[in-house]
């Protein structure tokens, strides 16, 4: 199992763009599907909406309704890194953003991923 850790969360206004962060702990992470999914404050228990994900390759990608056309996912392969682009931040944004990683299958549920990270919490602000 591949740790990970996301970062780039924060206190952005509305309209802001943020980037978050997803490292591997190690360098099979390059090998790994990697998907973000989001959790609204106080709906902990409803289940991780879809994000975005991008294969392991980094040659296809997959967006959330709800966000295409102001999210890019990509990745660093020398950093061992999968950045997701976030833009035109609306006030109903807020929600920790975890980043998850599949060794078979990038798919848009929870249960295509094994491995998690802790999340990071992205606020915005009207």
């Amino acid at each position: 199992q591949v740790q990970l850790v996301e970062s780039g969360g924060g206190l952005v206004q509305a309209g802001a763009s943020l980037t978050l962060s997803c490292a591997g702990s190690e360098r099979s992470f390059n090998t790994y599907h990697i998907g973000w999914f989001s959790q609204s404050p106080g709906k902990e228990h409803e289940d991780h909406e879809f994000v975005a994900s991008i294969t392991a390759s980094g040659t296809a990608t997959n967006y959330g309704d709800s966000v295409k056309g102001r999210t890019a996912i990509s990745r660093d392969f020398a950093k061992n890194t999968v950045t997701l682009q976030m833009s035109s931040l609306k006030p109903e944004d807020p929600a920790v953003y975890y980043c998850a990683a599949s060794n078979y299958y990038p798919g848009v549920c929870r249960r295509d991923y094994r491995s998690w990270g802790q999340g990071t919490q992205v606020t915005v602000s009207s």
